[in-house]
C-alpha cells in the first residue's frame, strides 16, 4: 500500500462520507485489521462514533469484519474498494447508456446507499422518475421493476450475503459477529414482487400541513402492517461487472482502431456471447464456433458466412493476436485472448505517455526495446537511426524516470565494466505500476485543487446558492419580472464573472479526474491479469 494510494482513499472517505469515517477508515487501511477496543483508544474518538462510522463502512463494503479465534471481531479496510469510488460516475453513465434513465438512478441509488432491498429501490426511483415528469404523468413500478431484473440477468447487479438462519439449537449463545453466506445460484436470481403502484412526487407545503395527521395515522398503521416480501433480501451494485464491460468496450474500440468496423462487431459479438459465461479475470474467453458467431451477429450487419470466417482468419493471423483459434470443429472455434488484449491496451498507453513526455524519437526507442527486447546503446543507436549523443540523452531520460531498465551481463566473474554487457530493455509490468502509483498521486492532486477553489470562493457560492433559493420561491408564487431581475442584480457583473471562471476550472478538474482514472483502470487491469496468470 503506497503513500499515494492511502492519501487518495483518505480524500474520498472525507469528501463522500466526511471526517470521523475518513479518519477510522485512514487508520484501518494503515494499520491494517484491527478490533474495535483498539480503534477507539488509537483514533481517540468515543466508542458511539465509532461504531456508526463502523456501520457506514460496512454498509458501503469499504470495510469487512472476520470473527476471531479467540472470539473478539476485527476490522478490516478494503483499499481497492474505496479507490473504486472515484469510478462511481462511469458506472452511473454505462447504466444510463445500457438501460435509460430508470438503469442511470437504479445503480445511482444502490451506489448512493450501499445496500438495498429491490422494493426500496423500484419505489425510490419510481418517485424520482416521476418528479422529473410533466404534470399528469407518473412512473409505474413494473416499469422500474423490468428494468432492476434486467440488470440482476446481466449481473450489473447482485445479492448480497445474508445471515444465515438461526441454529437449530436455540440455546446456544449467539455469536460476537454472523457469518454472512450466500449460494452462488441465488446471487442473481430476482425475488418474485408483486409491485403495484405508482411514483409519488414530493408535496407543497400547504399540502404537507393539510395532510399531517393523515400521515401520522398511516405510520402507526404502517409499522402495524407485515414487511415487504423481498425483506432481508438486500442488492448491491456488482463492480467486475462493469470492469468487464469497460474492458470489452476498450478491446472492441482498439480492434476498431487497428482493422475496420466491421472486424470489431465480430470481437463485439463474440464478447457479448461469453460475457455472463466468462469469469471477470479469466485469460481467455469461452470456446465460441464460427456458426455460433455467425447466428449471433446484429441484424444490421448481413455480412455472408464466407466473409465472416474472412475475418476470423485476419483476426486469428493477426500480429496482436487478440483472437486466437482454438479448434476446426463447427466451422472453427475461436476465443478472445483478454490478456493479450489488456497488455496491448497498457502497452499502448505506456507508448502514448512517453510520446507525450519524451517526444517522437523517444516513442521511437521506446517501441524499438519493446519489439526487440534487448538492446546495446550502439545497437538502438543503429536501428532507431538516431545520432549517438542523442540517442545516449533520450536513453538515460527513459532511465533515470524508470521506463526503461538497464541489464547488466558480465563476460567474466569480477564484473568489470570493460567486459560487461549494458542492454536496455523495457519492463512493461514495472513501468505500467510505476505509472499507477504517479496516476494515483495526479488524482490526488486534482482533488485537493478542487477543494482549494472552492474553498476559496465559499462565501460567493453561498451568495449566490441564497440567490437562486429566492429566485425559485419567487418564481413559485408568481412574482413579477422586474422584482426577478432586481433579485438578479444582487450578483454583480464581477462575481458573475468569477462564478463563471470557478465553474469552468471546476469542470475541467472533473473531467480530468475521469481521463486519468481510464488510465488507472487499463493499467491495473494489465497488472491484475499478469500477476493472476498461472
Amino acid at each position: 500500500m503506497t503513500q499515494a494510494e492511502i492519501k487518495l482513499c483518505s480524500l474520498l472517505l472525507q469528501e463522500h462520507f466526511g471526517e470521523i469515517v475518513e479518519k477510522i477508515g485512514t487508520y484501518l487501511i494503515r494499520t491494517g485489521t484491527q478490533p474495535l477496543r483498539m480503534i477507539v483508544s488509537d483514533t481517540g474518538l468515543l466508542l458511539d462514533q465509532v461504531k456508526k462510522a463502523l456501520c457506514v463502512l460496512i454498509q458501503h463494503n469499504l470495510v469487512t469484519y472476520q470473527l476471531q479465534k479467540r472470539g473478539f471481531v476485527e476490522y478490516e479496510a478494503q483499499c481497492k474498494r474505496v479507490l473504486r469510488i472515484l469510478r462511481y460516475p462511469r458506472y452511473i453513465y454505462t447504466a444510463k447508456t445500457l438501460y435509460n434513465d430508470t438503469g442511470e438512478l437504479i445503480v445511482e441509488e444502490l451506489l448512493l446507499n450501499g445496500k438495498m432491498t429491490m422494493s426500496a429501490v423500484v419505489r425510490k426511483v419510481a418517485d424520482r422518475l416521476t418528479e422529473t415528469m410533466e404534470d399528469g404523468k407518473t412512473m409505474d413500478y413494473a416499469d422500474v421493476s423490468n428494468t432492476f431484473v434486467r440488470l440482476a440477468d446481466t449481473h450489473f447487479v447482485q445479492r448480497c450475503p445474508l445471515v444465515p438462519e438461526t441454529p437449530e439449537n436455540p440455546d446456544a449463545p449467539p455469536p460476537p459477529a454472523p457469518a454472512l453466506v450466500i449460494n452462488e445460484k441465488d446471487m442473481y436470481v430476482v425475488p418474485r414482487l408483486n409491485l403495484v403502484g405508482k411514483g409519488k412526487r414530493r408535496r407543497s407545503c400547504d399540502e404537507e400541513e393539510n395532510g399531517e395527521r393523515k400521515a401520522k395515522k398511516q405510520k402507526q398503521d404502517g409499522e402495524s402492517s407485515e414487511p415487504p416480501p423481498d425483506d432481508g433480501i438486500y442488492w448491491q451494485v456488482n463492480i467486475d461487472r462493469f470492469h468487464q464491460h469497460f474492458r470489452d468496450q476498450g478491446i472492441v474500440s482498439a480492434v476498431a482502431n487497428r482493422m475496420d468496423q466491421t472486424s470489431s462487431e465480430i470481437v463485439r459479438t463474440m464478447l457479448r456471447m461469453s460475457e455472463v459465461t466468462t469469469s471477470s479475470n479469466a485469460p481467455y474467453t469461452q470456446p465460441l464456433s464460427s456458426n455460433e458467431i455467425f447466428r449471433s451477429l446484429p441484424a444490421g450487419y448481413n455480412i455472408a458466412k464466407q466473409v465472416l470466417d474472412q475475418y476470423l482468419t485476419l483476426l486469428a493471423d493477426d500480429p496482436l493476436e487478440f483472437v486466437g483459434k482454438s479448434g476446426d470443429s463447427g466451422g472453427g472455434m475461436y476465443t478472445v485472448n483478454l490478456h493479450k488484449a489488456l497488455a496491448s491496451l497498457a502497452t499502448a498507453t505506456l507508448e502514448s505517455i512517453v510520446e507525450e513526455r519524451f517526444g517522437s524519437r523517444c516513442a521511437r526507442i521506446f517501441r524499438l526495446l519493446l519489439r526487440k527486447k534487448h538492446l546495446e546503446q550502439k545497437q538502438v543507436e543503429d536501428f532507431a537511426m538516431i545520432p549517438a549523443k542523442e540517442a545516449k540523452d533520450m536513453l538515460y531520460k527513459m532511465l533515470s524516470e524508470n521506463f526503461v531498465s538497464l541489464q547488466e551481463i558480465p563476460k567474466t566473474p569480477d564484473h568489470a565494466p570493460s567486459r560487461t554487457f549494458y542492454l536496455y530493455t523495457v519492463n512493461v509490468l514495472s513501468s505500467a505500476r510505476m505509472l499507477l502509483h504517479r496516476c494515483y498521486k495526479s488524482v490526488a492532486n486534482l482533488m485537493e485543487r478542487r477543494q482549494f477553489e472552492t474553498k476559496e470562493n465559499k462565501r460567493l457560492l453561498e451568495k449566490s446558492q441564497r440567490v437562486e433559493a429566492i429566485l425559485a420561491s419567487m418564481q413559485a408564487t408568481g412574482a413579477e419580472e422586474a422584482q426577478l431581475q432586481e433579485i438578479e442584480e444582487m450578483i454583480t457583473a464581477p462575481e458573475r464573472q468569477q462564478l463563471e471562471n470557478l465553474k469552468r476550472n471546476v469542470n475541467k478538474i472533473d473531467a480530468s479526474e475521469n481521463q486519468v482514472d481510464e488510465t488507472i483502470f487499463v493499467l491495473e487491469s494489465f497488472i491484475e491479469s499478469t500477476v493472476k496468470r498461472p
